[in-house]
């Protein structure tokens, strides 16, 4: 076995630590720097990337993977995009538009890939705002019981 520096000494294949991370997107400027952020952290730990986006849309709502509005049309081809550049930097990714709202729709991802962690970003609403429009990383992080990154952003164009 190679040069190891003692005879008799195996060697172990260590577990990633983040073999896949699932990453919620958008669709808006606020994505550019999760996108960075999950790239680096992809990198180091040679884990797969999950892109996901939730289109709420009322067409996504009521005829879910039946849709094809064209919001839906866009959100496939800007998750095909996003994944098309990760794939250029050599890190595995694979993407899958969900329907509906988006807390339940990121809970149910969690489940169905067996992520290791979800990557996604905030906007650092406060508290009022979170309470009228709900908190999509809330629901999730109080509902998962894998590790959840929470990345506060300032917004980009998409």
């Amino acid at each position: 076995m190679g040069n190891l520096p003692f005879r008799g000494w195996e060697v172990k294949k260590i577990e990633k630590m983040y073999g896949k991370i699932l990453v919620p997107l958008e669709g808006t400027g606020h994505d550019a720097s999760i996108l960075r952020h999950v790239q680096k952290l992809a990198k180091m730990h040679g884990s797969e990337l999950i892109l996901i986006h939730i289109a709420d849309g009322w067409s996504a709502r009521f005829y879910g993977q039946e849709s094809d509005s064209k919001e839906v049309r866009e959100d496939r081809e800007y998750l095909k995009k996003c994944a098309h550049k990760m794939e250029q930097e050599g890190i595995p990714t694979t993407w899958r538009l969900g329907f509906g709202r988006p807390g339940p729709e990121l809970i149910r991802a969690v489940e169905e890939t067996g992520c290791d962690l979800v990557a996604m970003t905030t906007h650092g609403h406060r508290w009022m705002e979170d309470v009228l429009f709900g908190s999509a990383s809330s629901e999730v992080r109080h509902a998962v019981d894998i590790p959840v990154l929470l990345l506060r952003t300032e917004q980009k164009k998409r």
